[in-house]
């Protein structure tokens, strides 16, 4: 079937199964591998990408369900070249390890700072539940968040 996704500002058309999950044709047919295959059950985050602004799981999501939806992935955040402020302070902060569920620890943090920009800890512990992290411990995770809050209200 005909699927049209609106994926980080650009406009793509595809043909997709109807089985096809969002996160299968970001990876395999437009090649946008910041999103992350874990479980493939949404227990893990590792796929967490923003629709409409919302962090979701994109292994939950069929691609034909994201059509006309605004899609945001981790390579979306990048703008003219520079790192966004959540990207930029887990790399400043340590919040990263080997890597693998970062993409989706970023875009989970980054939807809550852009609805909250001046979360409690329980509220970005709220907001990264769903991520699971074997390498870090969460502390340089959360420690990372903070860090970008702090530097999104110091540039407005």
């Amino acid at each position: 079937m005909e699927c049209t996704l609106n994926v980080n500002g650009r406009t793509h058309t595809l043909l997709v199964r109807p089985d096809e999950t969002l996160l299968d044709a970001l990876r395999d047919r437009l090649h946008l591998t910041g999103t992350k295959e874990g479980c493939g059950e949404g227990d893990c985050g590792a796929c967490t990408l923003q629709v409409d602004g919302r962090a979701v799981n994109a292994c939950l999501l069929l691609a034909a369900d994201a059509e006309g939806r605004d899609i945001r992935t981790v390579e979306g955040l990048v703008q003219d070249g520079d790192l966004n402020p959540v990207q930029e302070a887990f790399v400043d902060s340590g919040g990263i390890q080997c890597g693998f569920c970062i993409p989706g620890m970023i875009m989970s943090a980054d939807a809550l700072l852009r609805s909250n920009p001046d979360p409690s800890d329980q509220e970005i512990q709220e907001a990264l539940a769903g991520s699971l992290c074997r390498c870090t411990g969460y502390i340089k995770i959360f420690q990372s968040v903070r860090a970008a809050a702090e530097a999104m209200a110091g540039s407005k």
